[in-house]
This record gives structure tokens, sequence and C-alpha cells, in this order.
């Protein structure tokens, strides 16, 4: 589509685009210059890049190893309640942090239900803090991930190539050989891709199972040189190696070839006639059983430990959480609205230059947030804002626009596809109606793009609330966010104070999605 022919115009979609890369690339730019090249990493940071990758290969390994059989059972059967287990694998996504760590500890930790369980037998206790509680925490949040892509996977097999093998009287072995070994070797290695790039960028989960120095990765290691030694240099200098990594993972991602596939089918329903044996009924139903209650037993810990903590909240703690949670709903309202002024004119930008190239620069711009982590923005934003005032002071608004930044590629592939329908649908009409510029955007565009404003403001809200990573770079005693303060009652071992936080945040992150979403969706053309 040309833009001539189009009722909107893409220059405030391109200066937007012009000036997030400025700014992310201007902190980039700021933590190279920090960084003293010659003076080399250290042993400990050697470490924590080994363990850093290490702790990536596994969880993607095991997540990935893991998603395989559950996806494949939810491919299979079809049960009450099956829909339901699917959306709630969306909840890891968009559930905080620090919440989730809370939950783990409760079922998986020493004083946990699952250590509870093997005293009774005489059992020693689990030891979660370590690797094998980094990895632990980074299966919770990314096995439902790998499986939502392996599953979609098997849904794109065309109905007709199973029913197909039906006829044929194809045996399981055949079935596996013929169709399903094909689709997993296309959708396993982008999987496994992913699930590694957001593995190497982990900082809550690092900060509160790792356990120690063994147990340190890059942006912890980042952390540390902030907070403990205010050593910019060696900050800066990780950051840079933090980038590396992070931007290789992303590039191996989009990469990685998905293959031909299996061709196009009818659209009928997929049906499925392989599985049938009670042996295989039975597989399936440890796998999705097994998988919903490693899902459902944080959420339901949280829940469990939370209400009381609630109730026996009282006096410097009940303070410090509401007003730490005071800070959360206005960092993520004004996160969110940064985000939806930011990712509204870019989207009609890729829109209107897709069809001539232009538009791929605006979407590049849009997606750096992706391939850089937040702690390295932060790291570069420091650096500049050092020199002329004090960053400390700053700890809110820069929290909210990192978590806007971060946002950012989630609202652009959520917006971009109905932007372009609508222009393309509605596009020359309008022109024939003199309807242009804002009066396109208020009487066409917005209201059929409310549902996906609202889905996208929900997701940036939710990730917003439950941030734990730029805010413990600028925070100082006296400044906190509801999950730094969560976490700060955690270091002080005043659990019940930490899980009634907890639960607190569970029910502002996932409030704040479902009413935006709920919002959006209402009255709306969808």
């Amino acid at each position: 589509m040309a833009e001539r022919a189009q009722p909107l115009r893409s220059r405030w979609g391109l200066g937007v685009a012009a000036c997030v890369a400025a700014l992310i690339l201007g902190a980039l730019a700021a933590v190279v210059w920090r960084a003293e090249v010659g003076r080399g990493i250290g042993p400990a940071d050697w470490a924590a890049i080994r363990f850093t990758v290490v702790q990536a290969i596994l969880s993607a390994g095991v997540g990935v190893a893991l998603a395989v059989p559950v996806a494949r059972a939810l491919a299979r059967r079809r049960f009450p309640g099956r829909r339901f287990l699917i959306a709630l694998m969306g909840a890891p996504f968009i559930l905080p942090v620090i919440v989730a760590i809370l939950g783990i500890l409760a079922v998986f930790g020493r004083s946990g239900w699952l250590s509870d369980a093997l005293a009774v037998f005489g059992f020693e206790p689990i030891q979660i803090y370590g690797l094998h509680g980094v990895v632990l925490a980074h299966v919770f949040f990314n096995l439902p991930l790998a499986t939502r892509l392996i599953l979609q996977g098997w849904q794109e097999i065309p109905a007709e190539r199973f029913r197909l093998a039906a006829q044929i009287n194809a045996d399981p072995r055949a079935m596996w050989r013929l169709l399903e070994a094909p689709m997993l070797r296309q959708v396993v290695p982008g999987a496994l891709a992913v699930v590694f790039a957001i593995c190497l960028s982990s900082f809550a989960v690092a900060l509160t199972l790792g356990g120690g120095p063994r147990a340190t990765t890059i942006e912890l290691a980042i952390y540390q040189a902030f907070r403990f030694d205010f050593d910019l240099g060696r900050a800066a200098l990780l950051s840079g190696v933090q980038l590396v990594l992070t931007g290789a993972a992303a590039i191996v991602a989009l990469r990685v070839a998905t293959g031909e596939g299996f061709g196009t089918g009818l659209d009928r329903s997929l049906r499925r006639w392989d599985g049938q044996t009670p042996a295989a009924r039975l597989w399936d139903s440890l796998w999705i059983c097994a998988a919903a209650l490693f899902l459902i037993l944080p959420l339901s810990a949280i829940v469990l430990a939370g209400v009381p903590g609630l109730a026996a909240m009282g006096g410097r703690s009940a303070a410090a959480i509401w007003s730490a949670a005071a800070n959360s709903v206005v960092i993520s309202a004004v996160s969110t609205g940064v985000l939806v002024m930011m990712a509204l004119p870019m989207a009609v930008a890729v829109a209107l230059g897709s069809a001539r190239g232009g538009g791929a620069l605006v979407e590049m711009a849009g997606l750096l947030g992706l391939a850089v982590s937040p702690l390295v923005i932060g790291t570069g934003l420091f650096v500049v804002i050092y020199p002329i005032a004090d960053p400390f002071a700053l700890a809110l608004p820069v929290t909210a626009l990192v978590n806007a930044l971060m946002s950012l590629p989630f609202a652009l592939r959520i917006l971009v596809p109905r932007t372009r329908e609508i222009l393309s649908r509605y596009g020359r009409l309008s022109l024939s109606l003199d309807v242009r510029g804002w009066d396109f955007i208020r009487r066409v565009l917005l209201p059929r793009m409310r549902p996906q404003i609202g889905f996208a403001a929900g997701l940036a809200a939710a990730l917003s609330m439950g941030d734990l990573g730029v805010i413990a770079l600028f925070a100082d005693s006296e400044t906190a966010t509801l999950p730094l303060q969560v976490y700060r009652l955690m270091g002080a071992y005043q659990m019940e104070a930490a899980s009634g936080g907890a639960l607190l945040l569970l029910c502002l992150s996932m409030g704040a999605f479902y009413i935006l979403d709920r919002g959006g969706r209402r009255h709306a053309e969808t």
C-alpha cells in the first residue's frame, strides 16, 4: 500500500522510532564509552559468564524436553478444562517474577510442601538455592511458552495428514516418523533458541535463588558492580558482554529455519485417530496432570500464604508495602501510557511503509528492546545521568521509561497486523470521504483497534507492575516498588509480610491486565 493513498502519514511514527532508537543506542554508546576495554575480564566475571551460559543451556534443554510430551498430550486429547489449561500457560509470562519465586519456595523450598512430604519418609529437605534452583524457576516460567510453541506446530499439521495416516493404518511408530518427528525438527530448534535467549537475561531469579558467588549471572554481576562496588567501568564492560550474548541469541532465534511445513489443508477441525490405546491415554494423562500441578501448585501456595500475610500486616511493614504498591501503580500507569503513545504511531508507520520496505526500519527500532537487556539500558542511562543529576532521584521515571521500551516489541507484534488490515480495508474509502488525519484516527482507527490496544496495554501494565530490574539499580533505601519491597522483606526474613505483599502484587498485576484487556474488548469490534 502506498503511503500517498492513505489517510495517515508516517512522520509521527518515524519520529517516535528515531527517538526510541536514539535512546537505546545512546545508552549502549554510553556503556561502550565507559567500558574499560584494556582492563579485561576478571576470574569472577568469567565465572558469571560461564554460569549464565550453563544455566541458560540447561533451562532451555530441560524446559523444551519436558514441553514436547506435554504438547503432544494436549494435541492428542480433548477433555473438559483443556482450553483453561492452555490459557493458564500464558499466566507465567505476566506473573511477577518475585511472586512466582515465592510460590516456588513455598512448594519446593527447604520448608516447602515437598520437603515436608519427604520428611515424613525420613528424607532430607530440598536445597533449592544454586544452579538447580535457578533452572527449576526458569523451567516454571518457560515450560508453558515452549509448550505453546510446540503445540502450535502440532496444530499446523493439516488434518488431512492424520486422516490419511489413519486410512493406511499407520502404527504409532510410523505416525511419529512421518509426521511428528519432522514437525519437531522444524519447531524445536526455534523454541530452544527463544528460551535460551530469555534465560540469558535472568536477573530476579538469580538474585533470589542464586545462592552465592558460584551462581551469579551476568546481570546479577552488573547489579553487584553498581550497588556494592559502584564500579561503573566493570558494570559497563559486563553490559557489553551481556549485549553480545543476548544479541547473538536473539539473531539465532530469529534465523532458525522452520522448514517448508506440511502444506495446506481444507481447514478441517483436527481429529486424531492415533494414541487411543489405554497405555497412550494413561501416558498423556500423566503428562497433562504433572504440567497442571507444576503450574497450579506455586500459584495456590501464593494465595494460601498471602491471605494470612495480608491479614497480619501491620506497623512499618504495612506502611512500606502500601507505599511501594502506590509507586508500582504509578509506574505501571505511566509506563503503559508512554507505551501506547509510542506503539500506535510506530504501528501506523510500519503498516504504511510495509509495501516499499520503509516500515522495516521502524520495526527494527521497536525490536531493539528485545535484543538489549533492561539492565544494560539502565547502565547506560545511569552513566549518562550521573554527571548532570542524581540518578537515584529519577528512579521512578527512569523505571517507567525502560519498562515501556521493554514492552514495545510485544505491543508492536499485537498492533501492526490489525493496523495493516484497517488501512487496507478502510484507507481509500476514508480518502474518498475526506476523512484524514485525526478524524480518521478518532472515527476509524481507534474504535477498531480497541481490543488490540487493550491487550497490549494490559500486557505492558502487568509486566511493568511486576518488574524487578532497573528499579533495583536506581532505587535508594527510601524508594521502592512492590516487587523490590517484597524482595527486601524476603532478605529480612519477614516471610509472612513478604507473602502478603506478593499476593497484593499478584492481584494488582492480574487486575491491571484484566481491566485493560477486558475494557478494550467491551463494545468493540473483534
